[in-house]
């Protein structure tokens, strides 16, 4: 009782004294009439003065306990205009409540003879129904009110008439939200809908016209300007038919967030936004095993380097909701760390990290690092990727990619780390450029450093394919040129690729992190491969515009060191299921650690003094047999 009584009164601190005012006042009058009307009902609008008496002396008792229990219920710290289910479920329970306290009142006066004055049963249950009729009908009013404000505040000519694809419960609600308030000046006046029950029927005023392959038919008719895809759950086919229909009528097209982001409570049915080829690419929703993750992180000290690149950073956000007691935030870019940092105060989740900005290279910063904060986790997520780059500096990729790498896994292995991952990349499969071979000799030295006697650190690898949207990824680039009014340039007309979102590989990465015994390369089904230039397409017709009419296609050949297919696993590696249906182990006899530690001395030793990229790369070959290197026409 004295918890229920210490948050009452925190709550009403809460409640601007004026508005806290006007709701007593409010509810008094409603409680008051509910109450007088009940006694009216009860006795055919002619009190007796007996029961006149009772009732203005009940009244005060009653008002008390009505607004205590109303003020319990929440409903002196709402907004009156908006009234939803919950409100009435609130309100309900509210009345409820004060209704069983009056008939244990009477039923002990009755019992006891306690001479309290009685209450006819009949008003107390009439008062139930007629309190709760009132105040939501109170709620309403406020609401309506409200709503007709902004509509006329809104109502103009310059609102763009929209079609709401979807029917269900998501485009009712956002069709609702678009009348009451005329957000982003849209107004909503059709829906379209594949099912065929709900055509013909109207859903808050607004007609259910057909399905939306009429979109064509009744365009004109309704003057559609633009479309809102209200359905969250369709398949990424009937997402990119309704697209494309939508370009070849030249009408704009917008998107409700997707399930994923619906669940997670990041964002409402009203924020929409304009379709991305993300939604398009037929990506399907990944289930993690999150107790198995949380059991991972909750309580340990985690380091994840490269922190502020685009898969850093989401390692980082995504780990720190698993409530880690602290996550070492390891960046050489003060910039990538500076909005890294903005990112993580927006989250609220500044409280448990620690930013140092150092470079992974150097060994005497990061020994001093792992031996003042003793990591149990570490993410390894630094390294250089871009594959033209690397490809003019190959020694360059081998310090950083592999030289790092290993230096890092040395001191993991040290300083007794529970677990450490390394995030490679499909690129490490069969080589073909220097950036993917210095992955490569990463993973083969964790791998035979995971067998060394006297080790107790768990090192896996998982590899995975391109990211949309991380920087220097096609995607951006694409927007960039159509932006600019073209050519888009594509390598090859036949290149094709794997895509994965930011979210959707790191989370999975996570989950690779649980099912590591030690020594495994994980590799991500990334499901179906897509040809570039069919993204870019696509692309240059979602921004309104016609591919090799109002933008130019252009081929502009293969890089140095690029495929135009990525593999999914080396000859020597053997397939092994996991737990995880989106996730395979790939397992192969380690070298000896030994015979890898002579072989990164022999690397480490000799690319200094070559003085050619060519001379590095054929270098490279001797140490990763698979390893087909671009050889420059000197």
């Amino acid at each position: 009782m004295a918890n229920l009584l210490n948050s009452i009164k925190v709550t009403y601190r809460r409640i601007p004294a004026g508005r806290g005012l006007v709701l007593t006042l409010c509810y008094t009058l409603i409680i008051s009439a509910s109450y007088y009307l009940s006694f009216l009902l009860r006795f055919d609008f002619s009190i007796p003065k007996l029961y006149l008496s009772a009732f203005f002396s009940t009244l005060p008792a009653l008002v008390a306990l009505e607004l205590a229990l109303l003020y319990v219920f929440g409903q002196f710290s709402i907004l009156l205009s908006y009234f939803r289910i919950p409100d009435l479920y609130r309100i309900s329970m509210a009345m409820l409540c004060a209704t069983l306290i009056q008939v244990i009142a009477w039923y002990v006066n009755d019992r006891l003879d306690l001479g309290m004055t009685v209450i006819p049963r009949g008003v107390i249950m009439s008062n139930f129904i007629m309190g709760l009729m009132l105040l939501c009908c109170f709620r309403v009013l406020i609401r309506i009110v409200r709503e007709k404000n902004s509509a006329i505040k809104t109502r103009s000519k310059d609102l763009t008439r929209v079609a709401i694809i979807g029917a269900g419960d998501v485009g009712s609600q956002l069709a609702a939200e678009m009348m009451a308030k005329g957000f982003m000046k849209m107004r909503p006046v059709i829906f379209l809908d594949d099912d065929n029950k709900k055509w013909r029927r109207c859903i808050h005023s607004i007609p259910v016209v057909g399905s939306p392959d009429e979109l064509p038919s009744v365009k004109k008719q309704y003057g559609i300007e633009s479309v809102i895809i209200a359905m969250p759950s369709a398949s990424t086919k009937r997402v990119r038919d309704i697209v494309d229909m939508c370009n070849e009528e030249s009408v704009t097209v917008h998107t409700v967030p997707s399930m994923e982001e619906l669940a997670t409570g990041k964002v409402s049915t009203t924020k929409i936004r304009q379709v991305q080829i993300e939604d398009l690419l037929g990506r399907k929703e990944v289930s993690l095993d999150t107790d198995n993750i949380k059991a991972m992180i909750a309580g340990r000290i985690v380091m994840v380097t490269g922190a502020g690149g685009s898969i850093g950073s989401e390692l980082v956000v995504q780990i720190a909701s698993y409530g880690p007691k602290q996550i070492l935030l390891v960046e050489r870019s003060e910039i990538g760390m500076f909005s890294l940092e903005a990112r993580l105060k927006e989250l609220n989740y500044e409280n448990n990290i620690l930013p140092i900005v150092v470079d992974i290279c150097d060994l005497d910063d990061m020994r001093a690092i792992m031996g003042a904060h003793k990591p149990e986790l570490i993410f390894h997520a630094a390294a250089y990727k871009h594959v033209p780059i690397m490809e003019r500096q190959p020694a360059t990729a081998l310090l950083n990619n592999s030289f790092g790498t290993a230096n890092l896994a040395e001191m993991a292995s040290e300083f007794g780390v529970e677990r450490f991952v390394l995030i490679s990349t499909d690129k490490a499969i069969n080589p073909t450029n220097a950036m993917g071979a210095s992955k490569r000799l990463a993973e083969i030295y964790i791998q035979s450093l995971n067998f060394k006697p006297g080790n107790k650190t768990r090192f896996m690898a998982v590899r995975f394919g391109n990211v949309l949207n991380s920087s220097g990824s096609v995607i951006p680039t694409f927007r960039k040129q159509i932006e600019e009014g073209g050519p888009v340039t594509v390598t090859h007309p036949e290149v094709t690729r794997y895509f994965m979102t930011i979210p959707e590989a790191v989370g999975l990465v996570l989950q690779c992190g649980t099912l590591g015994e030690g020594g495994e390369i994980f590799v991500l089904n990334m499901g179906t491969p897509v040809k570039i230039v069919d993204m870019a397409r696509q692309m240059i017709r979602m921004s309104g515009l016609r591919p090799d009419l109002d933008i130019d296609i252009k081929f502009v050949g293969l890089r140095p060191g690029e495929k135009l297919y990525e593999e999914l696993r080396h000859n020597k590696e053997q397939h092994a299921p996991t737990k995880h249906g989106r996730i395979f182990r790939f397992a192969c006899n380690p070298t000896p650690y030994d015979v890898v530690c002579q072989e990164f001395s022999d690397i480490y030793l000799n690319i200094g003094g070559m003085k050619s990229a060519n001379e590095v790369r054929m270098f490279i070959k001797r140490y990763v047999p698979e390893y087909t290197p671009y050889i420059d026409q000197e």
